[in-house]
């Protein structure tokens, strides 16, 4: 009776845990990574707006109840209330994974050997960002004071969107962009070489490959792609599969290390009241950036957006 009671205190403990390290909404994040719902802002013309961008679970379907946690803005949230020449920076967490891509009902387009056709679930994001940008110019904030940003799926976003948009927002921030799945360690890069490994996806999966090629092409043909770009080695989707962002006009790309560490210190990952080594995690290369040693970057970070308000 007593074992019984214990497991299910346990299992109390554990969702209460991940129920209060799960965050489904928008809004602007505090210090502590809490979020605020609303757009509302004190002194428009004097603030910094980074809308942050989450990764996705699936490639092109929407995703209810699925945005992202809390150990994943806390890097951002030590962004919150720097100041750079006079205005304080807010960052606000923008929740998107409901949106579905045009051909997300159609299960077998994964292993399609057909180009994709009409909008992908990435494309109609970025038509979502552009729309709370305007949001947020309407109610003052400059548009060289708002910078995009995201991880994953929503790194590649970033660097879509200023590709095709480099006029609407001040600028870009990626981290590990990647939206193909783990086609980094899947293909084996390290031993035969990104030629061998993008050319073994291409006769797996026709469909998606033309359409990550498509998506890198647009990048790559843009005259101007204003974009500080985080990438690590061991990121098993796309951490070898990355030097492409070395041909991007305009993007500064940061490889953060070789290792788990950062300036020589392991990184810890820390949720609402938990932490962990980043190598305890399943995918520790992809997740550098959430971890706290990151936050070495954050002087980085704000040179990048001042060089980009003046």
């Amino acid at each position: 009776m007593k074992n019984i009671l214990l497991i299910i205190l346990f299992l109390i403990i554990s969702n209460n845990v991940y129920a209060n390290g799960k965050i489904l909404k928008s809004g602007f994040i505090s210090k502590s990574a809490s979020v605020k719902e609303g757009i509302n802002i004190k002194d428009p013309k004097n603030k910094i707006i980074i809308i942050y961008n989450h990764g996705q679970n699936t490639n092109d379907k929407a995703l209810k109840n699925q945005c992202i946690w809390v150990n994943q803005i806390r890097n951002q949230a030590s962004l919150v209330g720097e100041e750079i020449n006079g205005k304080k920076i807010m960052v606000y967490n923008f929740c998107s994974n409901e949106i579905a891509g045009d051909m997300s009902q159609k299960k077998s387009w994964w292993f399609s050997k057909t180009p994709y056709e009409g909008k992908h679930k990435l494309d109609k994001r970025v038509e979502k960002n552009l729309e709370l940008v305007e949001k947020f110019i309407e109610i003052g904030v400059p548009r060289k004071q708002i910078i995009i940003s995201g991880h994953s799926c929503g790194g590649l976003l970033t660097l879509m969107l200023l590709a095709a948009h480099p006029e609407k927002v001040g600028g870009g921030i990626s981290y590990m962009q990647a939206c193909f799945g783990k086609l980094s360690s899947k293909y084996k890069v390290k031993k035969v070489g990104p030629d061998e490994a993008l050319a073994k996806f291409a006769n797996k999966r026709p469909g998606p490959s033309e359409l990550r090629a498509r998506q890198i092409n647009n990048i790559k043909q843009s005259k101007n792609v204003p974009v500080l770009a985080f990438t690590h080695p061991k990121d098993k989707w796309e951490g070898m599969l990355s030097d492409w962002l070395e041909e991007v006009p305009g993007v500064k790309r940061i490889v953060i290390s070789k290792d788990y560490k950062i300036n020589g210190k392991k990184c810890v990952v820390k949720g609402d009241n938990w932490q962990e080594n980043i190598t305890a995690r399943k995918n520790p290369g992809h997740e550098m950036n959430q971890g706290l040693c990151f936050q070495y970057y954050n002087p980085v970070i704000l040179d990048y957006i001042a060089s980009r308000i003046k």
